[in-house]
């Protein structure tokens, strides 16, 4: 019976313990790992989140980039952090979802690993020819490269990538057969269209509409299951009769697992009360081109649970393999 009690003593001076440091959270500054340079998507919304959820949190959020292998340097730094609040990441779909489907090991569990605090944006991707193509429609391009399987180009910003997955489910979808050009980043690729050197690309909403508002780029589709806020007039492929096609990626704050949930939920509340803001509005939805969505840790573990398997179907339809 004695030993019954001190069991039950040491247990509940843990949970107190355990409240009290929640209660008190956060008492110190909290890094947010980003898994690739300064500068890229997922920095920029770290930075402009991080900014304001400080305000919220009374406590500043230091933006850290580890960069590499995919993003997974980075992502697998957070998961081996301790389970204490001050170690965040800012992660993207690849290293999350498509990673685990395009290599054979991760040095991490994206489910297992860690606790989900909020999907932070959705953005989607825009099918698009050089201005001087002589392509004019979704049709000419199908059609052009049946014609001549594996003649019409289209660029990405790498394996995995989400214009690389979205030309991939393009063509298994359509049963055209398109040659796919990796670069080592987004603007060599962007570069190659802009001169001709692509048949086609997709490319980032973002990115690509100053380019197709100048005529320098010309639109067929965007990729998400919605049109974008930004081009109105571009369709969608489940319009144009591709209903199963929806390719788009997330952005999301995780800690590592383990975490106390009291700490993930007032994360969690900084992130919606941040997400409200006007001025994060305006760098991440109408100049960034983001889905802002704040949503809760369980939404976000099952999207990445889903995802999780839409990738590996894809990329097994599609016979990608890591290089």
């Amino acid at each position: 019976m004695k030993t019954r009690q001190r069991i039950a003593a040491v247990a509940a001076l843990a949970l107190v313990a355990a409240t009290n440091a929640s209660a008190g959270y956060p008492e110190k500054p909290i890094r947010v790992i980003v898994p690739y340079v300064a500068g890229g998507a997922a920095d920029i919304t770290a930075r402009v989140i991080g900014a304001h959820m400080t305000k919220g949190l009374g406590a500043t959020l230091v933006v850290e980039n580890k960069p590499g292998a995919n993003g997974m340097i980075g992502t697998d730094a957070v998961a081996k952090s301790p389970p204490d609040g001050y170690t965040l990441l800012l992660d993207a779909s690849g290293p999350l979802v498509v990673n685990p489907s395009l290599y054979a090991k991760t040095p991490y569990d994206p489910v297992k690993d860690f606790a989900p605090i909020s999907q932070v944006t959705s953005y989607q991707y825009v099918l698009v020819v050089p201005g001087q193509s002589k392509i004019q429609n979704i049709t000419d391009l199908i059609a052009a490269a049946k014609q001549a399987p594996g003649a019409l180009t289209y660029g990405s910003a790498g394996i995995g990538a989400g214009g690389h997955l979205a030309g991939e489910l393009f063509g298994v979808q359509t049963g055209a057969k398109f040659l796919h050009i990796p670069y080592k980043g987004n603007a060599q690729a962007l570069t190659d269209i802009l001169g001709g050197q692509l048949t086609f690309t997709f490319d980032t909403v973002v990115t690509a509409t100053p380019y197709i508002r100048s005529g320098k780029l010309r639109a067929f589709a965007v990729s998400g299951p919605r049109r974008a806020p930004g081009l109105p007039e571009v369709p969608t492929l489940k319009e144009l009769g591709y209903a199963d096609f929806e390719v788009t990626q997330f952005q999301g704050l995780l800690a590592p697992a383990g975490t106390d949930p009291a700490i993930i939920a007032k994360l969690h509340d900084a992130v919606v009360k941040a997400a409200s803001d006007p001025d994060v509005i305006r760098q991440l939805a109408t100049e960034g081109g983001n889905d802002i969505v704040a949503g809760t840790p369980e939404a976000f573990t099952q999207l990445i649970r889903e995802d999780l398997v839409r990738y590996r179907k894809l990329l097994k339809d599609a016979n990608v393999k890591a290089e």
